[in-house]
């Protein structure tokens, strides 16, 4: 009785580790999965823009360069740039945002698919959002960024304005979905 008892105790606990060790092997597989949604990004390459005029009285202009990464859904996404200036030009003695002396044109590379389109300009800079651009539906720009963008600003050369240095803060805002 006490033979067979130990026989099956031996049994059972070579069952049991044989089940224990059963799931290792040489080779293991899992299954790697992923969630890819809409996202963009905006680099300006201009860190600083200066306007500069072109003689007596002409208008001063200049130009802001940008690189974009976006990525908009296949369904019903889209994306835009947009731009606003944080606060009328410091100090107050010279052009003003607010009287709608600063305007923009903007040109745009095309993303590598889908649709991505320039503003119309000229548009009048504002201390809210303005477009930039617009991104349709399941579009791609490349994975290093689309470079060659431009904001061209216009500035009325006014000779009421005060002499001296003025600045004014624009941010550029991109999203998708």
């Amino acid at each position: 009785m006490t033979m067979k008892r130990v026989m099956l105790a031996l049994l059972l606990g070579t069952l049991g580790s044989t089940s224990l060790f059963a799931q290792f092997g040489p080779t293991g597989t899992t299954s790697v999965q992923v969630t890819v949604v809409a996202e963009a990004g905006i680099q300006i390459d201009t860190a600083t823009t200066t306007l500069t005029t072109g003689g007596l009285f002409s208008d001063y202009t200049g130009t802001t360069n940008y690189t974009y990464k976006i990525r908009t859904s296949t369904g019903g996404g889209a994306g835009t740039i947009t731009l606003n200036l944080a606060g009328d030009f410091s100090p107050a003695t010279g052009p003003s945002v607010a009287s709608g002396d600063l305007t923009y044109n903007c040109s745009l590379t095309a993303p590598v698919t889908g649709t991505g389109i320039a503003c119309s300009g000229p548009i009048t800079a504002a201390t809210t959002n303005t477009n930039v651009a617009t991104f349709g539906v399941n579009t791609h720009s490349l994975g290093a960024g689309t470079g060659s963008n431009a904001v061209d600003w216009i500035l009325t050369n006014d000779p009421a304005y005060e002499t001296g240095a003025y600045s004014a803060t624009a941010t550029f805002t991109i999203s998708a979905t």
